[in-house]
């Protein structure tokens, strides 16, 4: 017994003893207290490092009391902690579809009305380089999102690819941002601009305070997508926003056009009618809690979308929603507007949208059971009628190598035909690059297809970060790296031409030349010009 014993032990120390298989490494986030600290205008912020970027999240780069215009912060005295993100605008969070929750992987925020915050990725602190910089406006129309809602919004790619800053940036959404009460007192009077009005001190902060983080305040392109493009729109036709930036890029989001103030006016006063308030007492909206505002605010928007869906008048000629309108101060002039063409001028632009925009959207179809060819002709009779032939001979002339059952219910042509309305006004005084994202994602058998937002990971060159939206694979790959390169080079240059791309000409009214975004990238001229006439037409 004694001798079993004796020789269990000894193996015991010769297992030990025994080279183990060598252990996966880990990353080093080096978070000294005395180190990767920077001097703002406001006082000091200590971030960290992870690999090769210096990170600093929730820096306060304004403050402001409900409805007001924003301010600059408030000072600090000693260092500021800015390891962590700060709150995100008071919103509705609710999950989406399962399926697309899985591919987007939404990340969750605690809501504030203080969330004027920014966070920033960039290459180097206190070094004295100038390095260009990209400033993010997140998406979710002007009613929801925030900076860090996506694993794609990280800047550490970005950084290390192209020694390029990121900026990420908070601002106040849906009525807290966009409430119009300019009717009920001179106090109120940009109140429903004011949401609009933080990216624009975001933009003044980061001007003041970026060369400290290793940027270059000469060198500022803004960007978004969806609502995020909206407000670099939003941007670009705001007077007090001239020369804070320098070059813009639209994904899926432009607006042409943005609410009247009659409009706007029409939102503010049918809200204080929901909530019993009286012209004189307007300060008692400060009470409220925001909660409850948000729900009224979304209440009143759509009974009157609902209400004015058959009126024929100019006033509604459009859907009504949260947003910026023309003010003719902070916002001078609609973006179609030829006005406008004095503002941003000589800026470069890229600008385009995705095949299937409208897939997140559909309330008709069953997208997780995707219909057959059969089926779909069924559905498009209910809107095309004897048309139906026609259409898909359209739809397949002008995708011949990339096309399925569901593309001919998903092909978008409402983003598409206002991005190209915007370009084509545009391209009068600014060089323009549109392109069209069509990769369609292997991910759940390939039935998203080329959704809204698909292309976010690749712009931020990480679809290693989204593996559940790409599908992984090489082909992610190596469109990451023609996608992700041109928005780099974009950002330090105005040009987003690269070696591995095919050269992105110049758009014009007369070429409609695009470069189209896929496994194979190809530049095409009016490759949908059919069939946006088709659908203009019908």
């Amino acid at each position: 017994m004694y001798k079993k014993l004796i020789l269990f032990l000894i193996s015991l120390i010769f297992m030990s003893c025994t080279p183990q298989k060598e252990v996966a490494k880990m990353d080093v986030v080096s978070s000294q207290l005395d180190k990767y600290i920077v001097q703002t205008t406001y006082g000091k912020v200590r971030g960290y490092q992870h690999d090769k970027s210096y990170i600093f999240k929730g820096i306060p780069y304004a403050k402001a009391e409900r409805f007001m215009p924003p301010v600059e912060p408030d000072s600090w005295k000693g260092v500021r902690s800015t390891l962590a993100f700060g709150p995100i605008s008071p919103q509705h969070i609710g999950l989406a579809r399962d399926e697309y929750e899985f591919l987007f992987q939404h990340k969750v925020g605690y809501m504030s009305e203080d969330c004027m915050r920014l966070n920033v990725w960039t290459p180097g602190i206190n070094d004295g380089k100038k390095r260009p910089v990209m400033v993010w406006f997140h998406g979710g129309g002007f009613s929801g999102g925030y900076g860090h809602v996506l694993p794609a919004f990280d800047g550490e790619n970005i950084n290390k690819k192209g020694d390029v800053l990121l900026v990420t940036v908070n601002h106040r959404l849906n009525v807290l941002g966009f409430l119009n009460l300019s009717d009920f007192g001179n106090k109120y009077k940009y109140s429903g601009n004011v949401g609009a009005m933080d990216l624009i001190a975001a933009l003044k902060w980061i001007n003041q305070n970026i060369e400290a983080f290793g940027g270059d305040p000469e060198n500022i392109t803004i960007f978004g997508q969806s609502g995020g493009g909206g407000k670099v729109t939003s941007i670009m036709v705001a007077p007090s926003a001239q020369g804070l930036f320098h070059k813009a890029i639209i994904q899926s989001g432009t607006r042409p056009y943005f609410l009247e103030g009659n409009q706007s006016k029409m939102i503010g006063q049918r809200i204080m009618k929901e909530l019993g308030l009286q012209p004189s007492d307007v300060d008692e909206l400060q009470k409220i809690p925001y909660k409850t505002l948000i729900d009224v605010g979304d209440k009143v928007i759509d009974n009157l979308n609902e209400e004015l869906s058959n009126a024929d008048t100019p006033l509604y000629n459009s859907r009504l929603g949260w947003g910026p309108y023309v003010d003719g101060d902070f916002i001078a002039y609609q973006p179609i507007s030829e006005e406008a063409l004095a503002l941003s001028r000589d800026i470069s632009i890229i600008m385009g949208t995705n095949k299937n925009e409208s897939i997140p959207f559909r309330a008709n179809v069953d997208i997780s059971m995707p219909p057959t060819m059969e089926e779909v002709k069924g559905l498009l009779k209910e809107k095309f009628g004897d048309r139906t032939d026609e259409y898909i001979e359209i739809v397949k002339k002008t995708y011949p190598d990339n096309i399925s059952p569901m593309d001919f219910l998903n092909i978008e042509t409402d983003y598409r035909s206002r991005t190209i309305m915007f370009a084509k006004h545009r391209a009068k005084v600014n060089p323009i690059y549109m392109y069209f994202f069509q990769w369609n994602s292997p991910a759940l058998d390939g039935k998203y297809q080329s959704p809204h937002g698909l292309e976010l990971p690749f712009v931020f060159s990480n679809v290693d970060r989204m593996p559940e939206l790409v599908g992984g694979g090489k082909d992610a790959l190596v469109l990451n790296n023609m996608i992700g390169q041109a928005w780099i080079n974009f950002a330090k240059s105005g040009d987003p031409n690269h070696e591995g791309l095919p050269t992105w000409p110049v758009y014009s009214e007369e070429n409609s030349s695009l470069m189209v975004f896929d496994n194979e990238c190809k530049v095409r001229s009016h490759h949908d010009k059919e069939l946006l006439d088709y659908m203009t037409k019908y």
